[in-house]
């Protein structure tokens, strides 16, 4: 079942996102050749708690950390362990927090020192698809416009789009209803109404769009040991479009 969050329940959303995103500028600020996933963590935990909120992650599903990190082929869902990042690098970092009881979700892929051209090539195409996915989320239209966006654009690159992991509604549970491809049918699904509440978060794949589960039961890799991408916003439909939350951006609802 859909919740329609009030102006009131938005604004809850959006501090919480707006400390997800100050969280993932104080990690981009420590990402570099030599640090440990563990020191990445940690500097998320640190700020979220400094401001009062929760770590949205941490127990959840009982996972045990307060980001995902997931470097290179790993697509989503990786435990920050001793892993230590290496110039070339690229890493997926997933963040939540809490704020009154209501979720913000958010997710930056960043590069570790110099990258190659094809590898930035992923990275500006995940976030640009996630920003044409952003800019279907009008009154009227539906859920496959903002999947049909996403995967249109990437494939048009030649990257294939993660078919089993989805974005999805939020607000008191980090996961409600819809749930939200990153592929889809212009026109088709439920149609976007003001008032949801939705994190966007296309994953995208270099090679081969097949993804496994490791042996650890969380982190998800790409079968074909390509590297994967993965940005997220969290964003309300308004009855003037979308207002992405999860920024330092003033916003109609600061």
């Amino acid at each position: 079942m859909i919740r329609y969050k009030s102006t009131e329940e938005i604004r809850t959303i959006r501090r919480a996102a707006k400390i997800v995103h100050e969280a993932l500028l104080k990690v981009e600020e420590n990402v570099r050749p030599g640090v440990t996933l563990q020191a990445l963590d940690a500097v998320a935990e640190n700020y979220i708690l400094s401001q009062g909120a929760l770590p949205g992650f941490k127990g959840l599903y009982d996972f045990p950390a307060t980001l995902c990190l997931s470097p290179n082929d790993m697509v989503v869902h990786g435990i920050p362990d001793n892993t230590v990042l290496n110039e070339g690098d690229i890493i997926g970092v997933d963040c939540g927090a809490i704020v009154d009881g209501y979720y913000g979700d958010h997710a930056i892929t960043f590069a570790v020192g110099a990258i190659s051209e094809e590898d930035q090539k992923l990275l500006d195409v995940t976030r640009d698809s996630l920003h044409r996915g952003i800019g279907q989320c009008i009154p009227g239209n539906h859920l496959g416009d903002i999947g049909h966006a996403i995967q249109s654009f990437c494939e048009s690159h030649g990257y294939s789009v993660v078919r089993e992991l989805v974005g999805h509604g939020i607000g008191r549970q980090l996961h409600e209803d819809p749930q939200v491809p990153n592929y889809g049918i212009a026109g088709s699904g439920v149609e976007l109404k003001e008032g949801m509440c939705l994190a966007i978060e296309p994953m995208i794949n270099a090679g081969v769009k097949e993804i496994y589960t490791g042996e650890d039961g969380w982190a998800i890799r790409t079968r074909d040991g390509k590297y994967s991408a993965h940005f997220e916003h969290t964003i309300a439909i308004t009855a003037n479009g979308p207002v992405v939350l999860s920024t330092i951006e003033t916003t109609v609802f600061d």
